[in-house]
């Protein structure tokens, strides 16, 4: 079995394949002050809630875009695995010829999410990520990554709002019925919710338009899915993209190469 990890700015996601199929998963908070011991405690944790024999993980693999806690995580899945781990960058296959200025810059997030989403649904596509940033990517239909746009992501926008504005309340981000509100707080959740999904919109038009194809649209994040579903185009919601991106690079790769 394929252990997988994807580590984001506020969350790490793990995940455990039997082939093809994703069998466990498991999130927890990204704390770059964890020791090597404390994320194998977390780690051997998971193994135990699940009761899941250490012993069948045959292999790991993990994408990472906050290098403070790669290096531990690393270390903690040897420990408690015996296996060392690929890291997605550069130098690891993975099928998908990226077209930017400087690749070696592409998060790994972004990387193994286009590539899961190319391999599941085909492509030309544009891929939405929703999390600490807001990402749109677009992947021909050669399977090249041609680039993409990065805005802040909803959190972040939410939190600058509420804690520049001394008036203004912090608040969950359930779409109002109306887009027009008649209080201070459904003002807020509309321009976060329905603003966004404007956004979203008017940047995937953008995109086709400029390609000039129609694009399967998929988008993933701990925010996404309550934000698509004020979308006006068809958007696939797939929380596990970036895990089985990760499931198909680890396929691309011979397990005799892993980095040391």
């Amino acid at each position: 079995m394929l252990l997988t990890a994807d580590v984001g700015n506020t969350n790490i996601k793990l995940g455990i394949f039997d082939g093809d199929k994703l069998v466990h998963k498991m999130r927890f908070s990204t704390d770059t002050r964890k020791t090597s011991d404390e994320f194998a405690v977390v780690l051997y944790a998971f193994f135990q809630v699940y009761n899941i024999d250490v012993g069948v993980i045959d292999a790991s693999i993990i994408s990472s875009v906050v290098p403070k806690a790669t290096q531990p995580l690393r270390d903690a899945i040897k420990i408690v695995t015996g296996k060392k781990s690929f890291i997605i960058g550069p130098g690891l296959k993975t099928g998908m010829d990226l077209k930017i200025d400087r690749p070696e810059t592409l998060g790994g997030d972004i990387v193994c999410g286009c590539v899961g989403a190319f391999e599941k649904y085909g492509g030309p596509l544009i891929m939405i990520f929703m999390g600490t940033a807001t990402v749109l990517a677009y992947v021909d239909e050669n399977f090249a990554y041609r680039g993409g746009v990065i805005a802040p992501g909803v959190g972040i926008s939410l939190d600058a709002l509420t804690q520049n504005g001394a008036l203004l309340p912090s608040v969950d981000l359930r779409a109002p019925k109306n887009v027009i509100c008649t209080n201070t707080v459904d003002c807020i959740r509309s321009a976060m919710t329905y603003g966004s999904a404007c956004m979203i919109d008017g940047l995937i038009d953008k995109f086709c338009e400029e390609k000039g194809k129609e694009c399967k649209i998929i988008a993933t994040g701990g925010l996404a899915e309550s934000i698509v579903c004020n979308c006006r185009h068809e958007i696939t919601y797939d929380e596990n993209i970036i895990l089985e991106g990760l499931n198909n690079i680890n396929q691309k790769n011979d397990s005799k190469k892993r980095m040391q």
